[in-house]
């Protein structure tokens, strides 16, 4: 087997989707460095046996986090934050998705969300964010943290740019008229100092704070059906957090996040991307530039055999939220009220008690163990 085979073969996988951006950085690393090609080929070709620092033996756990990076607000805050469980002896994927809103009372700051995590770690020293991000993830799902990758979201626009942008599949008319805009993050919409210290201290919900800096947002517009996307079009789809409707629950959120990525893949594996040494070199530099990573190089030829091995495997998606109503599905998380306690932030908590994570990891441990796991009714007041 050649590379040029074992990257088509990984094409046709569609449920390849997480291990895909590691495959996909190991791929574009050897091809532009042709000096890194033949050990990698050979571990790959020759070495059979995975070699991957994993606490329990043929199981394996990466978090994955996506940030904005660039001019976005909040450059490091984390957007997605994502668990890939992997079971070898399953063929089972399990992807959990936590929510950047989630409140942990033992970071630092007077903003707790679990999305500042990486920004704190970051500012404490360099690669801090990585470790403290996989600590506080430990802590909410009570997995082990075997691996981590954080992905620059302005690099993943150039990328997609490189390589002529996507075609995308919108699965629902997607409308979200509070999209926020880039540098109008501190704007005071014309309210006064004094009004504003007013406005904060009735503890306004989010919609409210919303009306009040309108000039903070826009509308972002998709309709139903095929689009073609560049970098930024793409970025707004996986980010908008307010569509109506279907769209806007994390659960919709993820899935978008999961369809770009999927189509990054297939159009980095396509033969007008895979012969163009031009573009490959572009996207090692855009892509090397953009990911923090506790991966080992040497440890890349194992994660695509482990991509070989994992690519018929069943895949489940998780979703940590606080439910639906309309669909009669329980959550784990509430809605915690607007007050000083959480620094008059919208924010989510346990339904058991802020900072008490113990439903959540039982939960988690039972999808990744099981699967199809129920969530029981929240009691009624």
């Amino acid at each position: 087997m050649n590379l040029l085979k074992l990257l088509k073969m990984l094409k046709k996988n569609p449920r390849f989707i997480v291990l895909g951006i590691l495959v996909i950085f190991a791929a574009i690393f050897v091809i532009a460095k042709t000096a890194n090609f033949y050990p990698f080929l050979f571990n790959l070709l020759f070495n059979k046996d995975i070699n991957l620092k994993q606490v329990n033996p043929h199981k394996l756990n990466i978090l994955i986090l996506g940030v904005g990076g660039g001019n976005h607000e909040g450059p490091n805050l984390t957007d997605t934050i994502m668990l890939a469980s992997i079971d070898e002896e399953k063929n089972k994927l399990t992807l959990t998705s936590l929510p950047r809103d989630l409140w942990i009372p033992e970071l630092s700051g007077s903003n707790k969300k679990i999305n500042t995590a990486y920004s704190y770690g970051e500012l404490k020293r360099k690669g801090g964010g990585l470790k403290l991000t996989e600590a506080v993830v430990r802590k909410v799902t009570g997995q082990n943290i075997d691996y981590g990758i954080k992905i620059d979201f302005s690099g993943f626009v150039a990328a997609v740019d490189i390589i002529g942008g996507l075609d995308i599949n919108v699965e629902n008319t997607l409308d979200d008229y509070a999209y926020p805009l880039s540098g109008k993050e501190d704007d005071t919409c014309g309210n006064s100092d004094e009004n504003i210290k007013e406005f904060i201290a009735t503890g306004p919900a989010e919609l409210e704070i919303q009306e009040k800096f309108s000039c903070r947002y826009t509308r972002l517009h998709f309709d139903k059906g095929p689009t073609h996307m560049d970098g930024e079009t793409a970025l707004k789809f996986v980010r908008s957090r307010h569509a109506l409707g279907l769209e806007g629950s994390d659960f919709a959120r993820s899935r978008r996040q999961q369809q770009i990525i999927s189509a990054f893949k297939n159009k980095v594996f396509s033969a007008e991307t895979l012969v163009n040494p031009v573009k490959l070199i572009n996207l090692y530099n855009t892509i090397k530039s953009s990911i923090d990573t506790d991966i080992k190089y040497e440890e890349l030829d194992d994660f695509v055999k482990l991509a070989q091995k994992m690519s018929k495997s069943k895949v489940e998606s998780v979703v940590i939220d606080y439910g639906d109503e309309s669909s009669q599905r329980d959550g784990l998380l509430l809605e915690a009220p607007i007050s000083e306690e959480y620094n008059y932030l919208s924010v989510l908590v346990p339904r058991v008690g802020n900072g008490n994570f113990s439903e959540i990891s039982k939960y988690i441990a039972c999808e990744i163990e099981q699967g199809n796991c129920r969530v029981t009714p929240t009691p009624k007041n």
